[in-house]
């Protein structure tokens, strides 16, 4: 596909508006990048909009046009700990690569709040089709202590910023979720929700941050961000890098699996690095697990086309509540959807 079928690619998936000023803005960036390119592929829209760029010389990259979300100095940290990762720690994942003129950032002008652009080498590999086999879980695991192992090794610069994922954070996608909550649920199931917010900033409080249990986390481990090539996993998509309890990363990657393959995740995270607060961990693991489970709806929340699937969910996430709440372990075993 040329730059002429990129439009045509998008349409559906932005406003017209943002789709000029994207074509626009990749256009500009491949001849400041002075890439040789031969397709260009729009991948979707988050936080930031993607495409990946296949060229003669370089290879496949990773094109992506950031929003107002991130700063300037959040995007250049987010590129300083992915090189850490893959020069120094020998992890693979996507890596910056500097344009013509030697940086790794290029202003876009502000065009449609869309600011920064950044190019990246592309992590081969694909995502999993239906379950994950018991090995690749396993694996997962182990790869996602590695990168918490390398990140205590990990000097940052003087201008490093990230964001934590902590209380400040649960409280600003609380705050959004209630404003549309009525969309997803009953007044008087959203009492659950209210009881298991309070529960977990009162957990986050008293979690005390030390060395071997809070440090650089990916943020956002779901099966979207994990492709395999040869068996062995990869992370991608580093945008919500930041600060965390390691066990947010892990509660991450439970969320989607059934509870053996939670504990088989676990087998493979142990065969790396002890688990900090072993005695106590599953409990503090579920209520990373309830937050990140209300941050996502937080989010998807204000998408109209998703409010249907939410909806179909609640079942299954009032379940959890309840146990949560009832301060049962919930994580392996098997749970009944809520009537």
């Amino acid at each position: 596909m040329g730059i002429e079928g990129l439009s045509s690619r998008i349409e559906g998936d932005s406003s017209q508006s943002t789709l000029a000023a994207a074509r626009n803005i990749v256009l500009r960036a491949l001849k400041e990048y002075e890439l040789d390119w031969t397709k260009i592929e729009y991948i979707g829209q988050s936080d930031s909009v993607t495409f990946k760029i296949e060229t003669e010389t370089a290879g496949k990259l990773l094109l992506r046009i950031h929003g107002e979300r991130s700063s300037r100095a959040e995007i250049l940290s987010e590129l300083e700990w992915l090189r850490y990762l893959s020069q120094t720690a020998g992890v693979d994942v996507p890596e910056g690569r500097v344009s013509s003129s030697g940086s790794y950032i290029l202003e876009t002008g502000g065009e449609e709040q869309l600011h920064y652009v950044t190019v990246m080498r592309w992590v081969e590999g694909e995502h999993a089709e239906g379950n994950l086999p018991d090995e690749h879980v396993f694996a997962t695991g182990a790869m996602l202590a590695g990168m918490h192992e390398a990140g205590e090794q990990f000097v940052p610069s003087a201008d490093f910023t990230r964001p934590a994922w902590g209380a400040d954070s649960f409280r600003a996608e609380w705050t959004k979720l209630e404003k549309h909550h009525a969309a997803m649920v009953s007044e008087e199931q959203w009492k659950l929700y209210q009881a298991a917010a309070d529960k977990i900033l009162n957990e986050l409080e008293a979690m005390q941050p030390q060395a071997g249990n809070y440090g650089l986390i990916h943020g956002d481990l779901h099966s979207g961000n994990v492709v395999f090539a040869e068996g062995k996993p990869r992370a991608i998509d580093f945008g919500r890098c930041g600060y965390g309890f390691y066990l947010y990363d892990l509660a991450a990657a439970l969320l989607e699996l059934s509870t053996k393959q939670r504990s088989r995740l676990i087998e493979g995270y142990r065969s790396v690095r002890t688990l900090e607060m072993e005695s106590d961990y599953e409990r503090k693991l579920e209520c990373f697990f309830v937050m990140i489970m209300i941050g996502n709806y937080s989010h998807h929340i204000v998408h109209p086309a998703e409010i249907p699937g939410l909806r179909e969910e609640q079942p299954y996430a009032l379940a959890y509540l309840r146990e949560y709440l009832a301060g049962s372990r919930f994580l392996f075993k098997r749970i009944e959807p809520a009537l």
